[in-house]
């Protein structure tokens, strides 16, 4: 996968000295000399990270966040300031930094934060791409299936699924593979797995443990 970082500062000389050190190390960059240029992507390469100033005209590195997180967007996010302060780091934090610097940063620590926010950002991009591929198979089950599918996941057994779907206990057996084999699973603590990452109903989930 390429790996991307997104550059925001307003300072040029800031912008050239990173892109330098970042291309150097092989990262691919994009930099904007403006939070409104940034924020006008229609979309962002992943994985990725993003190196912000806090302190800009106009529009700080807190708003950036702010409208990416707004927008859908986690992509994790190093602010830099020209001076911390403790209730500035605070702020950071709890805008959902990943990492908070001040300049000069010391090229040997902004490397190894940036490959600790890559690798973020890619343990992300496999978890959603993940969730994408559930949902695929979660959409190709028939209403009824997915009917048998909650009743699984809630630890009903064949012959309780089939009273309460008024289905024969073989056809309940039949319908309950073909549901397996639909979402990619061979037991129903995985199914109970893939409901969890779908955020169906499971208050039941614990039940079936041990069902086949």
């Amino acid at each position: 996968m390429d790996k991307k970082i997104y550059i925001v500062d307003d300072d040029q000389s800031v912008i050239n000295s990173l892109d330098n050190l970042l291309s150097s190390a092989g990262y691919a960059v994009s930099s904007f000399t403006s939070p409104a240029e940034f924020l006008s992507q229609t979309d962002y390469s992943t994985p990725c990270c993003l190196i912000v100033d806090l302190n800009m005209p106009g529009s700080d590195g807190f708003d950036v966040s702010h409208h990416l997180t707004e927008r859908g967007y986690s992509i994790p996010t190093i602010f830099l300031t020209g001076f911390g302060t403790i209730p500035i780091t605070v702020r950071a934090m709890k805008a959902g930094a990943f990492e908070f610097l001040t300049k000069p940063v010391m090229p040997d620590d902004l490397l190894n934060v940036v490959a600790d926010a890559l690798k973020l950002s890619e343990k992300s991009v496999a978890l959603s791409e993940e969730k994408r591929r559930v949902k695929t198979r979660y959409g190709s089950l028939t209403p009824r299936e997915k009917e048998l599918m909650l009743l699984v996941i809630r630890g009903l057994l064949n012959k309780q699924i089939a009273a309460e779907m008024g289905i024969s206990e073989i056809t309940a057996k039949v319908h309950k593979r073909r549901v397996m084999e639909k979402m990619g699973v061979r037991s129903a603590p995985e199914l109970v797995r893939i409901a969890e990452k779908l955020g169906l109903p499971d208050d039941d989930a614990a039940a079936c443990s041990g069902i086949y």
